[in-house]
């Protein structure tokens, strides 16, 4: 039997689930990833407009941070509102080329923001280990660049993987993705052909950016550690190291999440379909939401203009 004959040829629609087996209770699931949209949207507005408006803050690390900000947004709503579409309004079918979109958007976002992450990480590096030198590496020019290598990075090494998606495969088992939103592998799962090529760019994406990075993120924070320890004064030693703990408490929480997600779809066949997504989902709507909220708590120049903001709003 040919494959033409038990398989669909080139779907024009796809239908997204939400979260297998959970049906019945995603309408309350959606509150508190709508919350968690808001929030995450509130905090990085506020985060952005306070960067912008300080002077002060037109430093190499609040201008990542600003970068940081607007990637979370970005990444942020190319998922929620087509997920609370799918757990509120059953909304669930996308044309298919809208699917590969969002999914080029997502992990383009992704990689950007791991980008961004690195670039902090070599900014603290740089701050620490070499201070008199800081400013005249971190000009504005290199920032500038750098931004338009992460960016760039991110957008040529994701486009692939629509490509191949597109022009290799072609007959499909089903055209239901048991996701909420449109994930590489679980679009490529679909396929009714061999999907090898698939998985194999998809790891070399994700061990080439993701790993890399984290691989560059660790050095850098083993050196700054080794500099740390070695200043004579305590005080000295507790201010260097509190520059650093919000980017560690993000960097930890963005990368340890993608991890879980990132393998648990590959090799956790035996994970419950519906715990994976929820991570999966979570993961990605976890650091927009926190990142604004770490870095406003922990880093006094964001920290004071933004209590301002609030009891000026509280005086009116």
């Amino acid at each position: 039997m040919s494959i033409s004959n038990v398989t669909i040829f080139m779907p024009s629609v796809l239908t997204l689930i939400g979260i297998p087996g959970l049906e019945s209770v995603q309408c309350w699931i959606g509150i508190p990833f709508c919350a968690m949209y808001l929030i995450a949207m509130i905090g990085n507005f506020l985060l952005l407009i306070i960067i912008i408006s300080e002077h002060s803050l037109h430093q190499p690390m609040h201008i990542f941070l600003g970068m940081l900000g607007v990637t979370d947004i970005a990444l942020s709503t190319s998922i929620v509102p087509k997920m609370l579409g799918i757990f509120w309004f059953h909304v669930t079918e996308i044309y298919f080329d809208s699917c590969l979109l969002q999914m080029w958007l997502i992990h383009t976002f992704q990689c950007t923001e791991s980008g961004i992450l690195l670039a902090m990480a070599l900014d603290r590096y740089v701050a620490i280990c070499y201070p008199l030198r800081h400013a005249a590496i971190f000009s504005h020019q290199l920032v500038t660049q750098i931004a338009a290598m992460v960016t760039l990075r991110a957008a040529i090494l994701v486009a692939p993987c629509l490509v191949l998606i597109k022009f290799r495969l072609q007959f499909y088992h089903t055209t239901v993705i048991s996701h909420s939103y449109c994930e590489h592998m679980a679009v490529v799962k679909l396929a009714a052909e061999n999907i090898r090529v698939n998985k194999i760019y998809g790891l070399f994406v994700a061990f080439t950016v993701t790993g890399l990075d984290i691989v560059l993120i660790m050095l850098s924070y083993i050196q700054i550690f080794i500099t740390v320890f070695r200043l004579p004064q305590k005080e000295a030693r507790l201010k260097a190291f509190n520059t650093c703990v919000a980017h560690i408490c993000v960097f930890l929480q963005f990368y340890s999440l993608g991890f879980f997600s990132f393998f648990a779809h590959r090799f956790g066949s035996h994970i419950p379909p519906y715990i994976h997504i929820l991570f999966s989902s979570t993961y990605l709507l976890v650091p927009p939401f926190l990142n604004p909220l770490v870095y406003g708590a922990k880093t006094k120049q964001i920290r004071v203009p933004m209590v301002k903001i609030f009891c000026s709003k509280n005086l009116l």
